[in-house]
């Protein structure tokens, strides 16, 4: 465990030994103990060579939900013996059927520990009092997320979700100064302020770091200059991972919006074409769908799994802050990308838009009543509140839309309030005729 202690500041040029050792001896443990890979790969042999990994089919999420369908509740991609299996987790199925997750002792670990390099790297210290606001209950970013939290050094006080006015008082009373839970809970909490606490304001809960996670939103610079003028905070993405693979593996820094790698001495990673699954080249400028594959992981090891993920990578050399792996931005999922008229659109374009709007709240959903193919992007956005359509709003963010997307937009503004509240992930696209 001694190198992968070593942190983000680990250079991929001086451990392709370690990697290279890495993949023989996982690729051969995969080949000999997952029955759902030896069909993948129809008797092929893995190569012996990481750079020669492209030579193997692709996995995906259908394929692992078939899996679990059909071997309940792991699946057939289960590589350990059961006794092995530490801890289990459920996925949130925020993009279809929930997933069972099986963790090892060692498999724990290590989703720890690159966790914690996320978490400090985005800020978190000894001595910072962080409250968790993620869902305790199976979800990997309960508990496993809690324990990265730890491995950063810091204090960390196990909330969950709910009771948000014990949370409010629970903030003021234990000195509390950085939060962890997802980009929309904030608004939850304002809103509990307004209601139930009218004589404080955001500032005055003395949160100075917010570390999110868990959806989209951060992204925009504008969603983040609002968290810092009505909070008084600084936001960091401190929480990009996929669940199957880690739960977190990558956050933002001090020094720059973008998300850093931090994880390449345990797993390889890959750029693709979404549409032709072919490789694209890791460098600045290049846009692809994240394929990644574990160099160790007992339970459940995953190769050339397609994550859905489509990113564009922004950087390749360290940053300043000393993080050595490439830096890049999430474009959107694949299966949230809807075409209009030829154009890819996925939610965060669209939230960069609204939330330039300060009669909205920056909430909003797409919501599609109808099977593809669209013409129009139809978009119901939220009053903030204390403000008033003056009648002309929703042709102005219908304007801004078609202006900074190059897509028509119809756009049907609600009151204020109108969206569920929700302290877990937001589906920001809505498909009724499923």
């Amino acid at each position: 465990m001694s190198l992968i202690d070593q942190g983000h500041r680990i250079n991929i040029a001086d451990i392709a030994d370690h990697r290279q050792a890495a993949w023989e001896r996982q690729s051969g443990y995969v080949a000999r103990h997952s029955t759902f890979y030896q069909a993948v790969w129809k008797g092929k042999a893995p190569p012996p060579r990481l750079e020669d990994l492209p030579e193997l089919p692709f996995s995906d999420k259908a394929g692992l939900r078939l899996s679990q369908e059909a071997h309940p509740p792991f699946g057939d991609y289960l590589a350990a013996a059961p006794d092995r299996i530490s801890r289990l987790h459920r996925t949130s199925g925020t993009t279809g059927q929930a997933m069972t997750l099986g963790l090892s002792a060692r498999d724990c670990e290590i989703t720890e520990i690159v966790g914690g390099r996320a978490q400090a790297l985005a800020g978190l210290r000894p001595g910072v009092m962080v409250v968790h606001c993620l869902n305790y209950q199976m979800w990997m970013g309960g508990l496993t997320d809690h324990l990265t939290l730890e491995r950063a050094g810091a204090t960390v006080v196990p909330f969950g979700v709910g009771s948000t006015e014990l949370l409010v008082r629970t903030i003021l009373e234990a000195g509390i100064t950085a939060i962890s839970c997802t980009p929309s809970y904030p608004v939850v909490l304002e809103r509990v302020l307004a209601e139930k606490f009218p004589h404080l304001t955001p500032r005055d809960l003395g949160l100075t770091l917010g570390l999110f996670g868990g959806e989209p939103g951060l992204d925009d610079p504008s969603y983040r200059q609002r968290m810092r003028d009505t909070w008084g905070l600084e936001p960091r993405n401190a929480n990009y991972g996929v669940s199957d693979v880690f739960c977190n593996f990558a956050a933002q820094c001090e020094h720059d919006s973008d998300l850093h790698f931090v994880a390449h001495d345990v797993l390889y990673v890959e750029l693709i074409d979404p549409e032709t699954g072919a490789p694209k080249a890791i460098e600045s400028g290049t846009e692809g769908e994240l394929v990644l594959t574990h160099l160790d992981r007992e339970c459940q090891p995953l190769v050339r799994f397609r994550t859905g993920d489509i990113i564009e990578i922004r950087a390749t050399e360290p940053c300043t802050c000393g993080c050595t792996g490439f830096r890049f931005r999430v474009v959107g999922r694949s299966d949230d990308m809807i075409v209009v008229r030829g154009l890819n659109m996925f939610p965060t374009m669209v939230a960069a838009v609204v939330s330039g709007f300060a009669e909205l709240s920056g909430d909003y959903r797409i919501v599609l009543d109808t099977p593809p193919p669209y013409h129009l992007l139809p978009v119901h956005a939220e009053l903030a509140r204390g403000q008033i359509d003056d009648g002309t709003l929703a042709r102005r963010v219908e304007a801004a839309l078609k202006t900074r997307l190059g897509a028509t937009a119809t756009v049907t503004l609600l009151p204020p309030g109108s969206f569920p509240v929700t302290e877990g992930k937001t589906r920001r696209v809505q498909r009724s005729y499923l």
